[in-house]
């Protein structure tokens, strides 16, 4: 098995974990939401529901990127990640505007509910959400500079179910204490709301940076280009483009122009050390490199076109590789 299947391995397991914790989460807050006749109770209920499904759709996105690349899909299935993160980002908002929604509502028409309780198995449920948050978080790498998405969306829809649940056990113990301030349980969940909204908008940026094949935030182009020149024999540097196939792996291609006039071998051993030095300095997995001569010479006018030419085929030019 390889570093990232077995990487990949790890994840599913902890996204399965934090599944069925969500799952139980769900059950206990319907049950003891209808008993205490808290809508609070049972919107998150419908909230960690909605991430359940969220957190499904990163488990499958996990497993589609290990399938291996085709003749469709030169790249591999990396990208399903991605994708997985931005469906996550989306759902994410959604349910935070439903949420959003169901406040202003309760806002306007308050209806009594059993503080106490609401209390209790809102603080249970955030326990378990902040559980299901630490086992699915990732630092990012020391060299990539970013966290997977995937697993970024994930984590983020479980740090949302737990602030939610803060929230409401926030309001149904100031409910319990005051006896009727009932308009707390949706003005907090509204403060909430746009919390989760920023996160939810940033991740959507971030999975549309890497569907748009933007420079990776962690990588500097200038720094890119300084390192390409440093190596011998490499006298210019153009057309360089740098993406992301996925959170982790980053790609690049260039026309690099180097010095005299070098043999394919030569021009070969140049190319290796440059794709060394790209992906020890800026972990840059897959680089393609374009290799040209220093200075080409201009094609003599006077001389006669070759039949090649002349039907209107273009030859490789001797000193290019």
């Amino acid at each position: 098995m390889s570093t990232e299947q077995s990487r990949n391995a790890r994840r599913q397991r902890r996204l399965i974990v934090a599944i069925a914790l969500n799952i139980a989460v769900v059950v206990g807050q319907v049950g003891w939401g209808i008993a205490a006749h808290s809508l609070g109770l049972l919107a998150d209920a419908g909230h960690n529901l909605a991430d359940v499904a969220g957190l499904a759709i990163a488990v499958i996105a996990l497993r589609y990127s290990l399938r291996g690349a085709t003749m469709a899909r030169s790249f591999g299935h990396h990208r399903a990640t991605i994708l997985a993160a931005l469906a996550n980002g989306g759902l994410l908002l959604a349910v935070t505007a439903y949420l959003a929604v169901d406040a202003v509502v309760r806002l306007l028409h308050p209806s009594p509910v059993h503080g106490g309780v609401v209390a209790i198995v809102a603080l249970a449920a955030a326990a378990l959400n902040a559980a299901g948050a630490a086992l699915v978080h990732e630092r990012p790498a020391k060299t990539g500079g970013q966290p997977d998405l995937n697993m970024s969306g994930a984590t983020l829809h479980l740090v949302a179910d737990a602030a939610v649940s803060l929230a409401v056990a926030a309001a149904g113990l100031a409910i319990m204490l005051t006896h009727g301030t009932v308009w707390l349980d949706p003005a907090v969940s509204l403060v909430v709301c746009v919390a989760i909204a920023i996160q939810g908008a940033r991740l959507l940026h971030r999975s549309a940076d890497v569907l748009l094949e933007s420079t990776p935030k962690a990588i500097d182009p200038a720094a890119v280009l300084a390192a390409v020149r440093g190596v011998p024999t490499v006298v210019d540097v153009h057309d360089l483009h740098v993406w992301s196939l996925s959170s982790e792996i980053h790609a690049m291609s260039a026309h690099v122009g180097v010095s005299g006039h070098p043999t394919l071998e030569q021009a070969q051993a140049t190319g290796e050390t440059i794709k060394g030095v790209v992906a020890d300095q800026f972990a840059i997995a897959h680089a393609t490199i374009e290799m040209e001569c220093e200075a080409c010479p201009e094609p003599d006018p006077c001389a006669l076109e070759s039949p090649a030419a002349a039907a209107g085929f273009a030859l490789p030019h001797p000193h290019r590789h």
